[in-house]
């Protein structure tokens, strides 16, 4: 059976280029409201789904980010999409779609991590120690990431809805997705090489702090890469999209002028 996702979509149907959004962990679709509220994007079809798990969504059969790169490149296909933004663990989805082949139009990686030492060394902890406390650690997560929305630029109905999201998140769910891409970092070993290697146009998004980052040798791979592009995003940033949504807007126009016309826009 396919897997039902939530959907959040607008723009013209026959536009161009169909861009996918995929959000970050606890997020929902409706966490992109303010990239897809660009000017500069309004001529595309954008399309955010909520990733299986997160902000209530239902539950995959397989929690693994192999899986959910199986669900979302398939959802990718039935929409026609032709370009793919994402954002943390929406955008190691994006990653292991490319490196599989699974995916091989544009991406846009926002505060991506590739391997372990891209993650704070308290994240990993705490995830692990899901091992032992169950769902405590993810509970502990989901409250910690509702209390930074407030640095958001907007307004208090905004932040209301965007703690809503976090709420709604199931923390059984959410320890073992967040098991799952631990297990997947973990195995990051090359990742950097791996994604050059695939030949896809790809621009990985992070600010100067908040955001995690690279390690000093992939970074210098992916420097080195003639299909990757690196963007840093001045000052202490967080929610990438939320925060900062005129230069991502920006990005994904670059993306989009890298790839012919989705079948949708023909």
């Amino acid at each position: 059976m396919a897997y039902e996702w939530e959907l959040r979509e607008q723009g013209p149907a026959d536009a161009a280029h169909t861009v996918l959004l995929l959000p970050g962990g606890m997020c929902s679709a409706g966490s992109f409201a303010e990239l897809m509220a660009e000017p500069a994007l309004a001529g595309m079809r954008l399309v955010a789904a909520t990733l299986p798990a997160q902000a209530g969504a239902p539950p995959p059969d397989d929690y693994s980010v192999e899986n959910y790169a199986r669900l979302t490149s398939e959802l990718t296909q039935r929409l026609g999409a032709d370009i793919v933004v994402g954002f943390s663990m929406g955008a190691v989805v994006a990653v292991e779609m490319v490196v599989s082949g699974a995916f091989t139009g544009p991406v846009v990686l926002l505060g991506v991590s590739l391997s372990t030492k891209d993650e704070p060394a308290f994240f990993r902890a705490l995830i692990r120690l899901g091992s032992v406390l169950g769902s405590l650690p993810a509970s502990l997560l989901k409250k910690g990431a509702a209390s930074m929305v407030k640095r958001i630029p907007a307004s208090p109905e905004r932040h209301a809805e965007l703690r809503e999201d976090f709420r709604r998140n199931v923390p059984r769910d959410v320890q073992q997705s967040l098991r799952e891409y631990l297990q997947w970092l973990r195995r990051g070993d090359g990742r950097a090489d791996r994604l050059c290697e695939a030949g896809v146009p790809a621009w990985i998004v992070h600010a100067e702090k908040g955001d995690g980052g690279l390690t000093d040798e992939e970074r210098r791979t992916l420097e080195a890469c003639p299909h990757a592009h690196l963007v840093t995003i001045p000052d202490h940033v967080f929610f990438l999209p939320n925060e900062v949504p005129e230069p991502i807007a920006a990005v994904v126009l670059e993306a989009a002028a890298t790839t012919a016309p989705s079948p949708s826009g023909l």
